[in-house]
């Protein structure tokens, strides 16, 4: 019977966690009401006669303010991609574009056939995905499809934003272009709705504000380890709390930056690698949707498109949330990161913020999340952010990440489009794990 994800009886349970205040260092199973765990975690018989798809080489680009224009970026990236997959010269027969306002931002249009031209790839077929702030989430979607279907033997997904050609102002005012037309009426902005659910969350939950300051202190961390993320700088506690007031109780260090940037990956189907390689093979993706404006949602608190996506994604890949060992979320705010590892099955509902106060989101504890630095650190340029996640989880599952390495066999990756409106939950395994 599929679930309704409207219906509040989907709430997840924790199956033998040690008790109803102790989370510890104790790594939670999750149970949907709904669905049989048999059915959750079993490989979806839609994948059934779909190639196994590799992801063969991946680059990030410097996120912060750049000289180049969205093209530049993107070209940028992807010459790194496929010099890392050892593909350049090599005919590709698709590319995939995640951007969400290049017409808005910059002026440009037909900015796949751009960068294909860019690159020398023609006769490669060219599309453009908009997706809002998911549009890097949802090319890379579209081209596990086109490789898993067999339409393609190689594919370059590509995601990147230009942002700082605009004022902040200008900036804020085409990202807010996503919120439902009724809500825009009323000044709505994602800082105003992040603002909204952090207040909701700590009324209900008893969350405190040094639990959310704790993230971005974290992600700031890990930021600084990371020679790609736009804030290079750690902070405090004291340092969160102190910034000017966005949106109460949200500060300046609580949101994301206002980025430039472009990530790109080479996909290819499994069975055409070296045997002896080891890979990184897709081993689930899902996506899902919610209501458009939050006052038609059952609980403000709750995010159904998180977590029907994660379901989907954990069902292909036969695993559970307890299997995963490291995670990049959405975190354009720090509640964000919060709710996301609650849908996601990591934390019960109400626990993800004692998760990171405690530490066991850090780098050193039982499940790292956003070891990138996030988007909080790392930087948000739209289009990017969905390929860059899953770049930095492949680069974790390859040994690839420096100083900020973390032990991981499975990883997760969720790409949010707009205030939970839809999302993309990516699941990647490294060949020789399990």
């Amino acid at each position: 019977m599929p679930v309704n994800v409207r219906d509040r009886r989907a709430l997840p349970l924790v199956l033998g966690s040690p008790g109803a205040d102790d989370i510890g260092v104790r790594r939670f199973k999750v149970e949907f009401c709904a669905l049989s765990s048999a059915r959750l975690y079993t490989k979806s018989a839609s994948a059934a006669g779909m190639r196994s798809v590799a992801i063969v080489g991946c680059a990030v680009t410097k996120f912060g303010r750049s000289d180049k224009d969205v093209v530049g970026l993107l070209a940028e990236a992807s010459l790194a991609a496929m010099d890392d997959a050892s593909r350049d010269g090599v005919r590709f027969d698709d590319v995939f574009v995640g951007n969400m306002a290049s017409g808005e931002f910059e002026g440009i249009s037909g900015l796949a056939n751009l960068l294909v031209s860019e690159l020398g790839l023609e006769p490669a077929s060219a599309m453009k995905v908009e997706y809002t702030s998911g549009s890097g989430g949802a090319a890379f979607r579209a081209g596990w499809m086109a490789v898993a279907s067999g339409q393609s033997e190689l594919a370059l997904v590509a995601g990147g934003e230009k942002m700082t050609s605009v004022s902040t102002k200008e900036a804020t005012e085409i990202i807010a272009s996503l919120a439902h037309p009724w809500e825009k009426a009323q000044g709505v902005t994602m800082p105003s709705l992040a603002g909204l659910l952090a207040r909701a969350y700590i009324a209900r939950f008893g969350a405190t504000r040094e639990a959310l300051a704790a993230i971005a202190v974290k992600n700031h961390s890990n930021g600084a380890l990371n020679p790609n993320a736009q804030f290079q700088k750690r902070i405090t506690i004291e340092d969160v709390l102190n910034s000017p007031v966005v949106s109460d109780p949200l500060r300046v260090y609580d949101f994301c930056p206002i980025t430039d940037g472009a990530a790109a990956l080479v996909l290819a189907p499994v069975e055409a690698q070296p045997p002896a390689e080891k890979l990184v093979v897709v081993s689930g993706i899902g996506a899902a949707t919610d209501t458009q404006t939050l006052q038609e949602r059952a609980d403000v608190l709750r995010m159904a498109s998180v977590r029907v996506a994660g379901e989907r994604a954990y069902r292909m890949a036969g695993v559970s949330p307890g299997d995963v060992d490291v995670a990049e979320l959405h975190d354009m705010a720090t509640i964000l990161e919060v709710v996301e590892s609650e849908e996601l099955g990591f934390f019960p509902p109400g626990k993800g913020w004692d998760a990171a106060e405690r530490g066991i989101t850090k780098l050193d504890g039982p499940l790292p999340i956003n070891t990138s630095g996030g988007l909080k650190a790392k930087g948000h340029p739209l289009g990017a952010t969905g390929v860059a996640q899953i770049a930095e989880i492949a680069q974790q599952l390859q040994g690839r990440c420096g100083p900020r390495q973390v032990e991981a066999g499975i990883g997760l990756a969720c790409n949010v489009a707009g205030f939970g409106n839809g999302s993309i939950v990516t699941v990647l395994r490294r060949s020789d794990h399990g």
